[in-house]
């Protein structure tokens, strides 16, 4: 049985010799929270005392504007990221799509690649090895999968990338925002690729901005702002509060 329990977990990033104002604006940008200093130290907390429970059969979406907390919350379920303070408890196979090209290396061939980043996402070495020709026809490589990554078009290393990280069907499926891959044929067979795995998956949590999205595929929903939870309770309440924090 899947699960996620986070007990008052905080994430803070301290920096060291960055009192500049305008790196201090460019920090909370990229991380979300408050940025706190003291003298040379630029503290980012990312995160503060988040409390979440999550089991089986539950699909929750994260709201918030940029900067929010979303997607250090998201790193914190995928194990990328662990509590300064505080706990993260998560049992289940977890499979995240916040970065689908990590771990790959353009100087290695697309088949070494498809075993490299499938080790990383849980694949045994002879399952990868086994899987290449399956993730190759899925991905449409063809016979660049055996030259080296460096010389494929940004479509190509995304199909790839999407193709190898879709492979392993996970308890515990973590999005920022739906993936569009490829051109209009390719990203409709990654759509029903992902909505297969989201049906799937014991828990769902999807982070975006589009309501619709998230009506469809999520019944719990969460506010967050500067790196808290604000709100927590059913989807439709959620984006009740946002539209009405927005008019």
């Amino acid at each position: 049985m899947a699960s996620v329990t986070l007990a008052n977990a905080s994430v803070e990033f301290p920096i060291y010799n960055a009192r500049g104002r305008s790196i201090r604006k460019s920090l909370f940008a990229r991380v979300g929270g408050s940025v706190d200093s003291t003298g040379d130290v630029v503290s980012v907390a990312a995160l503060k005392n988040i409390n979440l429970s999550l089991r089986d059969g539950d699909r929750l979406g994260i709201i918030g504007h940029n900067g929010a907390g979303k997607s250090t919350l998201l790193r914190v379920l995928s194990g990328a990221y662990e509590p300064s303070s505080g706990t993260a408890e998560i049992v289940g196979r977890v499979s995240s799509l916040l970065d689908i090209t990590m771990g790959m290396d353009p100087e290695l061939t697309g088949a070494e690649n498809i075993i490299l980043r499938g080790t990383l996402i849980g694949m045994s070495i002879r399952e990868a090895r086994q899987r290449v020709m399956e993730i190759d026809e899925f991905a449409e490589i063809g016979s660049f999968i055996d030259l080296p990554m460096r010389t494929y078009s940004s479509g190509m290393n995304m199909r790839l990338a999407f193709a190898i990280s879709t492979a392993v069907q996970p308890d515990i499926l973590l999005l920022d925002e739906l993936i569009g891959v490829g051109d209009p044929s390719f990203s409709a067979k990654a759509r029903r690729r992902i909505e297969t795995m989201m049906e799937k998956a014991g828990i769902l949590v999807l982070a975006s901005h589009d309501a619709k999205t998230l009506r469809e595929y999520c019944t719990r929903g969460i506010i967050m702002s500067h790196g808290r939870i604000d709100f927590e309770g059913s989807l439709d309440e959620a984006l009740e509060r946002t539209e009405t924090i927005d008019a």
